[in-house]
């Protein structure tokens, strides 16, 4: 690692927060978090339930707790919740002066909702008020799918004056559904009297997964397109929030000190080893985002990754190579909602494994 040199700090320099996706229990008590934050920058942790049924699975630092539920609790997933809470208030501490010294801009910690509810809106923003009131932090963050049944859910937990990542975003359409519940919440926030100031949501876009299905539909000849779609999407995503939150139609709420939903990108390791490891986060460098990075590509960077600002200098060319994919057949909304189902199928699975991890 590089310490103060390490190019992840130079990525705040450009405007963009890094948060680490990765959460265990050792993670926080070995001191390695709070090393990340030191030493690299670091400004948040997400997690997820394959997060967690690889950290159950790994992490010996559960057993003692996990022995001990085991005689008191009879829920598994209450059980499955005691133990990652306890994490996530953990990690939230330590990334608290953070969060306090950036007056509530940096420093959060993402916990998500049960993959079982992910088709239920009214069961979701039940289970968003009593984790965020279970954990009982200001800097935490709960999880929630960006499907249809749960865009209601997001705009009423907003309003609530729960800070929101939502995820499992895929397509221009998801994304601007989401934009929409997110603002929605906070001007029903807002025309209830309460304060807008401190509350946060993001909108969790995934990358390489895009490309992963995109490159496998490309027909021959389109060679050129290969891998780019996924960036391509990103950049276009930034540019519909510019649209979206940079002019008067949020002016109001922003004079009231609200911050519009950042655009987050996610699932930004390298799955083709053919590309450069860190060029999902090179190639997504830029003001008022924020990029979730799994651990081994988070390591990558700091040892070689090269920090510019990148996500808005080729604008006209995402569009264009989302244009030349759009005439390959490629429909990047209906695309959306084959991943968003695949996404929420891989973490029903993880939460099954789960729930086998703590039986």
């Amino acid at each position: 690692m590089l310490g103060l040199d390490s190019p992840l700090k130079a990525v705040a320099r450009h405007g963009q927060q890094v948060w680490l996706d990765q959460l265990s229990r050792t993670l926080v008590a070995s001191g390695a978090l709070q090393r990340w934050i030191d030493d690299h920058g670091i400004a948040g942790v997400t997690s997820n339930p394959a997060i967690f049924a690889q950290a159950f699975a790994s992490d010996a630092a559960y057993a003692p707790a996990l022995a001990q539920l085991r005689a008191e609790e009879p829920d598994l997933e209450r059980r499955f919740e005691r133990l990652a809470v306890a994490d996530v208030q953990a990690a939230c501490d330590v990334l608290r002066p953070l969060h306090e010294r950036t007056a509530g801009d940096a420093g959060f910690v993402s916990f998500e909702v049960s993959p079982r509810l992910s088709r239920d809106g009214a069961g979701t923003l039940a289970a968003a008020r009593r984790l965020w009131a279970e954990i009982g932090r200001a800097n935490a963050m709960i999880k929630v799918p960006a499907t249809p049944e749960c865009l209601d859910a997001i705009a009423d937990a907003v309003a609530d004056g729960i800070n929101i990542n939502v995820t499992l975003i895929f397509s221009p359409r998801q994304l601007l559904q989401v934009f929409e519940a997110c603002a929605l919440g906070l001007r029903r926030r807002q025309e209830r009297g309460l304060p807008v100031d401190r509350v946060r949501s993001v909108a969790s876009l995934f990358v390489s997964r895009v490309d992963t299905w995109v490159d496998r539909l490309l027909p021959a000849g389109s060679e050129a397109l290969r891998s780019e779609v996924g960036i391509a999407n990103a950049r276009n995503a930034y540019a519909l929030w510019l649209d979206r939150f940079g002019g008067s139609e949020f002016a109001g709420l922003r004079a009231a000190g609200a911050r519009p939903p950042s655009c987050l990108w996610a699932s930004t390791g390298v799955k083709n080893p053919a590309w450069r490891d860190t060029r999902y986060v090179e190639a997504l460098i830029g003001p008022d985002t924020v990029d979730t990075v799994p651990d081994a590509t988070m390591a990558a960077f700091a040892d070689h990754g090269q920090a510019a600002r990148t996500l808005d200098a080729t604008l006209p060319e995402a569009r264009a190579t989302l244009a030349a994919a759009a005439r390959c057949g490629i429909d990047l909304d209906g695309l959306g909602e084959q991943l968003q189902a695949e996404g929420l199928a891989q973490f029903e699975q993880a939460f099954e494994r789960l729930m086998a991890a703590v039986a």
